[in-house]
């Protein structure tokens, strides 16, 4: 992994500072794995906006992931690692022995010609492989955490993003998440070994506002430049703060905590992410 900083030879390239990928081995898509992707633009049905500062951008097909890797004891070799369009990750191809082809995210230092597998008994907790909680090593650093039996990978799927297994007790583990948080885990839900992949990501710097349209964002208005009737921080003579910073319904932006104080979740979780 590694960026590079292009020289200014544009006001557009000034700035700009590019992923090297050097870990991507091709630009040709898997056929099998792509499926088309509607895009609304921020619109429902009757085609009112919906989401604001959504739309545009330049037209991309689905990857199909594989976050469950519920192909169990049946190796993989890793023949690609390509970019996703749709994620800050890389994703990896991966051929099993009985001839099926599946995308899963990369995480780093995969490369081409490895061997990764899944499951529970039998499996390395080696860089790529998938397995149970209750199977990974006491401070592994894992990605790719599922929350539910089944469900698939939803926790730590981002570029550079991970978790370490801290303790197990009974039925569950005890896991720090990417954001501070330490959350209780049924130690039955899968995991990968490993770092996610593309970790420079946060290093990438646009250079230009054509950039963002792009990826299908359009101009965000700043809320002190809108009029009362729009927004609370709205109005006011001249260059006026606009008061607390809030969102558009009047919730506090800045420390106002908004989850709920009943929610069934709460118990599993042992240490709140830091403020």
């Amino acid at each position: 992994m590694s960026v590079r900083k292009l020289k200014p030879i544009t006001s557009a390239q000034r700035f700009r500072v590019v992923n090297g990928f050097d870990a991507i081995t091709t630009d040709k898509p898997e056929k099998s794995l792509l499926a088309p992707k509607k895009r609304s633009g921020g619109r429902n049905s009757q085609g009112r906006m919906t989401m604001r500062y959504l739309g545009g951008g330049h037209k991309k097909k689905y990857r199909i992931i594989d976050f469950k890797r519920e192909k169990v004891g049946i190796p993989a070799e890793v023949k690609t690692i390509e970019y996703d369009p749709n994620r800050t990750a890389f994703i990896a191809l991966v051929n099993y022995q009985d001839g099926e082809k599946r995308y899963v995210i990369a995480q780093n230092g995969l490369t081409v010609g490895q061997t990764i597998v899944s499951g529970k008994t039998g499996v390395a907790p080696e860089i790529g492989n998938a397995m149970p909680l209750s199977e990974i090593p006491l401070g592994t650093i894992i990605s790719c955490i599922e929350l539910h039996p089944g469900q698939g990978a939803v926790m730590a799927r981002s570029a550079g993003a991970f978790a370490q297994l801290m303790a197990r007790d009974g039925k569950f583990a005890t896991v720090k998440l990417p954001s501070g948080e330490t959350r209780l885990i049924l130690v039955s839900c899968m995991a990968t070994i490993g770092v996610v992949s593309n970790s420079d990501h946060q290093l990438v710097v646009s250079g230009k506002a054509g950039r963002s349209r792009w990826l299908g964002r359009r101009p965000r208005t700043r809320a002190v430049v809108m009029n009362p009737v729009d927004h609370p921080m709205g109005g006011g003579e001249g260059r006026s703060s606009g008061g607390h910073p809030r969102s558009r319904k009047g919730i506090p932006a800045k420390g106002y905590r908004t989850r709920s104080k009943t929610k069934a979740s709460n118990k599993y979780i042992v240490e709140r992410r830091k403020k």
